[in-house]
């Protein structure tokens, strides 16, 4: 009795050019390309693929009696792959099964990488979601991916490896073999890091698994991310959620100054710094760079209060200009190293005279400047303990510029517009190099 269906297809019930329409798309092509096959119109193909439906069901009506509701049944999860219907309905697993799930109202579940053929469902948009979970999850080990699916509601034995890798999916696998997100890669990945090391680490012991160029880059996005906590005085970096390391109440060292003359009053530089450096520890440096805070001000009798109880708020002064920058009237040049950071779309520390001439001297600032085209605006950010300038990232595609190459960046004061050129001396330029070492399409 299991053996109808096959019967059905072999001796004539279907006839051959049903045959090619059911099976073109059962292995997903387009009724525009079958009916190109056959000399068809796309609705001519729609048509006879829908007699053979009608047909096939016809006889499962006379030959198995509840069909539709057993296969409805079977199919209530987010994906149930096509021989476990065969096998709810007690027949031979073939390609015309899929016209009697089609015609019970089941459809191919619909998912970031298409339609996943094989698989059927009640409710086709049920997978997506259940992928989606799955993808908040992250990130995770590679050994924990039939876990993570397993309590997302993802059936077994899907093809899990092919939909995250998929270039559609907010998921991709790192070098290390682990699922983090596209958007956040370097941060996840020192997520697990971490996790698997199960004690804090030094930012230098994250450039690798982060793919970071600098310490610097580390610290800067690990502070813009709250899984991450820093350790006073150590300096090292470790999980928000390892509740039984000490650590300061205080995000940062601005913070906890704040906290400190909200609380005790105007206070000296020296008495402040002691407190503060009781509560976050951190350098006298640092320190220095703390006062630059908008909140933060002298009073006429010399001390450290609020700006909002009448402080005159700090500025910073003129530090020694650097080499790589240079001034013309209302032009100012700035040569910067592209890094792979820059490539992947963050924004790079510049020295602080940049933001001291244009003005930027207390924290937070920042000034905007428009490019010619579609690129976005150029944004100069002073901040208590650095400067940086974001955005460079296109600008990177388009001059086709590499890793260990130079930005030249003019900024007009006057009108608030920006040009990036590309900065390299020919003969030392690695972009060119690299063009000069790949053989021409041409030449292939």
């Amino acid at each position: 009795m299991g053996e109808w269906l096959v019967r059905a297809w072999e001796t004539g019930v279907v006839d051959e050019r049903e045959r090619t329409v059911i099976t073109g798309r059962a292995e997903g092509r387009t009724l525009d390309m079958i009916g190109a096959t056959l000399g068809l119109t796309r609705e001519r193909a729609r048509q006879i693929q829908n007699q053979a439906r009608r047909r096939l069901s016809e006889m499962a009506d006379i030959v198995q009696d509840g069909w539709r509701e057993t296969t409805r049944a079977a199919g209530t999860g987010p994906a149930t792959p096509r021989a476990a219907f065969a096998a709810a309905l007690g027949v031979v697993d073939h390609v015309a099964l899929e016209e009697l799930l089609a015609a019970a109202g089941l459809d191919v579940p619909r998912t970031w990488a298409g339609p996943l053929r094989g698989w059927w469902s009640a409710d086709p948009g049920a997978l997506d979601g259940a992928l989606r979970r799955l993808v908040d999850t992250a990130p995770f080990c590679g050994d924990d991916l039939g876990r993570a699916a397993s309590e997302a509601g993802l059936p077994a034995g899907l093809p899990l490896a092919w939909l995250l890798s998929h270039s559609e999916s907010r998921l991709a696998l790192s070098s290390d073999r682990h699922w983090v997100r596209r958007k956040a890669r370097g941060r996840d990945a020192a997520y697990l890091w971490l996790l698997e090391a199960g004690r804090p680490c030094r930012a230098d012991e994250l450039l690798t698994p982060m793919a970071a160029t600098t310490v610097a880059a580390v610290r800067e996005a690990l502070r813009r991310d709250d899984r991450f906590r820093q350790i006073r005085p150590e300096g090292t970096w470790a999980l928000a959620e390892w509740t039984h390391l000490q650590a300061s109440t205080y995000a940062t060292a601005v913070e906890a100054m704040i906290a400190v003359v909200t609380e005790s009053g105007p206070l000296s530089r020296a008495r402040l710094f002691a407190r503060v450096t009781e509560l976050y520890p951190v350098t006298p440096w640092r320190l220095k760079q703390c006062l630059l805070s908008n909140q933060l001000g002298e009073t006429p009798d010399g001390l450290v209060d609020l700006v909002s109880r009448g402080a005159r708020p700090f500025e910073e002064e003129e530090p020694a200009r650097p080499d790589t920058m240079a001034v013309a009237g209302e032009v100012l040049g700035v040569r910067i190293p592209v890094n792979r950071d820059i490539l992947r779309g963050s924004g790079v520390n510049v020295h602080t005279w940049l933001t001291w001439r244009l003005g930027l001297r207390q924290a937070p600032m920042s000034r905007t400047f428009t490019t010619p085209g579609d690129h976005s605006p150029l944004v100069v950010r002073r901040g208590t303990g650095s400067a940086q300038l974001s955005s460079l990232r296109r600008h990177a595609l388009e001059l086709k510029v590499v890793d260990g190459c130079v930005f030249a960046v003019l900024l007009r004061l006057d009108d608030g517009t920006a040009r990036v050129g590309h900065g390299c001396v020919p003969d030392t330029c690695p972009a060119r190099k690299t063009q000069a070492a790949t053989p021409s399409t041409s030449n292939v």
